[in-house]
């Protein structure tokens, strides 16, 4: 696809100009399979001597900044991301959420890139932004939705990071993908094939390469429309061969 053509030469051209200047190069926010992408595509091309790292912010992060930087910097990289931690507090009766978050960031006028994660509790929730989206938000924002917050950006995140799952169990002739798509998405194996050769299903966040490739134990699984899962493993069969599979469903 063009998209994924114009993302490998952004991949190819940060890691030209770090070895042509000697600095470390840093991107945008990108999502999950942009990371993906990246971490196919670097070690394969990265001239000698430059390196790379990952990082949204705290270790479970979703969303991340792509570093590309000689070796000899790799201790002071991570402190100099251009990202900044937003802390957000609010009255503890004022339910917000992720969306509310991300809906007024975009309302504010800042592109998808410019926003990391955003982790909300009760009375507080903390985001990680680009310096510049940074600026904007302690400058303009007031309100998340109608609610009225206070915006600090003098605190590490420190928030705690649950995700929930629904557990999804059942039997399949095998483990290809087409088999446990059909499982977690409740279809039939033949619709659950057209998904995925109409490129509407990814594994470990990158276009699934066909319907009989086989997954492994903690493989991640996003069918469109559908949601997103984790494949936690196999166990006995049945008396008719089939397998006991287990899935977790992203709640």
């Amino acid at each position: 696809m063009p998209e994924d053509r114009l993302f490998a030469a952004r991949l190819s051209d940060m890691a030209e100009r770090s070895g042509r200047t000697g600095s470390c190069v840093y991107s945008h926010f990108f999502d999950e399979g942009q990371c993906a992408a990246a971490e196919r595509q670097l070690p394969h091309e990265l001239p000698p001597g430059i390196l790379y790292r990952l990082w949204g912010g705290f270790p479970e992060a979703r969303r991340k900044m792509l570093a590309v930087y000689p070796d000899y910097l790799e201790e002071s990289v991570q402190e100099e991301y251009p990202m900044t931690c937003l802390t957000f507090t609010y009255r503890k009766e004022d339910s917000l959420t992720h969306r509310d978050f991300l809906g007024s960031f975009m309302g504010a006028q800042l592109k998808r890139e410019t926003i990391g994660d955003i982790v909300a509790g009760e009375g507080r929730a903390q985001a990680l932004v680009t310096d510049t989206a940074a600026s904007l938000l302690l400058s303009s924002v007031t309100k998340i939705g109608r609610t009225g917050v206070k915006i600090t950006d003098t605190q590490p995140f420190d928030m705690e990071v649950r995700q929930e799952f629904r557990l999804i169990s059942g039997t399949v002739a095998s483990v290809r993908l087409d088999s446990l798509t059909a499982l977690a998405a409740n279809i039939s194996r033949e619709k659950a094939a057209g998904l995925i050769r109409s490129e509407k299903v990814e594994v470990n966040h990158l276009p699934a390469a066909s319907v009989s490739m086989e997954l492994n134990e903690g493989d991640i699984l996003s069918i469109r429309g559908f949601g997103r899962f984790i494949f936690s493993g196999s166990g006995s069969e049945t008396r008719r061969g089939r397998i006991h599979v287990e899935l977790k469903k992203y709640i």
